[in-house]
């Protein structure tokens, strides 16, 4: 079983209208309604991808109801960690005269310390360790920059494989207490690796750095519109991004996630992890809003990418 982490969630709203003008009453398409944040997206992709697993989120407040309710509707396992105030909102407005999308992120709630202690326990009491535990997304405002290396050490402990999704201080801590696999872009590498800025030809020395100090077992790196680079301590393998169509970037980071932890609970080759991921994040480009893949553009791009 994978269980994805989210203590941040949030409730996406996606509408369209055809152009934004300040000032102006704006006709706008029926809002969407779905479950949104890293982990949430993660699992998701999982099960659409047939792979066993549970959500793990914080939830509160009538935002919290309809995260649930679009979980349930979505047939995903989860587990709750009730928060006092209101599950955050995310609102994406498609321009339809531009193409141009347009997301509004909200914080969230001020969380407790104690709430961090909820979601470790949580773990610790689940019936059945997980295989995998995937921690993904933005910490809400008021847990420490620590939380996602405190669940690194305890998938560890508990025999998980870690996997980690995020970004700044919070991922510069959780990579040093010794992630599994960790999928920063470029920028989130060049933080990693302490340098203002990377150019692509100097990824891979950058990744094995990671590799070096013994922090991490795989490097995954997003370069975007180029693919992306799996380093690890026997190879280095390079996956170009299939040319499609695009109509959506939201969730192309968290399929790609979808895949990776789909192959490596299959116990799959490192190249076939980083296709995967490829073929997941640029499947969900190719769908408007806030959709993700759909299974069979994944597949048929993952065997385009094998005869590469």
């Amino acid at each position: 079983m994978i269980l994805t982490v989210t203590p941040n969630p949030a409730v996406d709203k996606s509408t369209r209208t055809t152009q934004l003008i300040p000032e102006k009453k704006l006709r706008c398409s029926d809002m969407v309604v779905e479950a949104g944040g890293g982990g949430i997206n993660v699992s998701k992709g999982l099960q659409r991808l047939g792979a066993p697993n549970m959500a793990l989120i914080t939830s509160g407040g009538f935002n919290g109801k309809q995260l649930e309710a679009c979980l349930q509707e979505e047939r995903i396992s989860y587990h709750t960690i009730q928060i006092p105030g209101e599950t955050r909102e995310n609102i994406v407005v498609l321009e339809e005269q531009s193409n141009n999308q347009f997301r509004f992120v909200l914080p969230g709630p001020t969380l407790q310390a104690e709430i961090e202690e909820d979601i470790l326990n949580a773990i610790k009491n689940l019936p059945v360790a997980p295989e995998i535990i995937v921690g993904s997304g933005s910490l809400p405002p008021g847990f420490n920059d620590n939380f996602y290396a405190r669940l690194v050490t305890l998938a560890n402990q508990l025999g998980a494989k870690p996997i980690i999704d995020c970004s700044g201080k919070p991922l510069e801590l959780a990579v040093a207490a010794g992630v599994y696999l960790v999928k920063p872009n470029l920028n989130e590498l060049s933080q990693l690796s302490g340098v203002p800025a990377l150019e692509t030809d100097q990824v891979v020395d950058a990744a094995q750095s990671l590799l070096k100090s013994g922090s991490c077992r795989m490097v995954a790196v997003s370069l975007g519109a180029q693919g992306a680079i799996l380093v690890n301590k026997e190879q280095v393998i390079r996956v170009p991004a299939p040319t499609v169509k695009k109509q959506s970037t939201v969730g192309a980071g968290d399929s790609m996630v979808a895949g990776m932890c789909y192959q490596i609970w299959k116990n799959a080759e490192a190249a076939d992890i980083i296709r995967y991921g490829v073929a997941c994040g640029t499947a969900a480009t190719m769908n408007p809003g806030t959709q993700l893949f759909q299974p069979a553009e994944v597949e048929r791009l993952f065997d385009w990418l094998c005869k590469q």
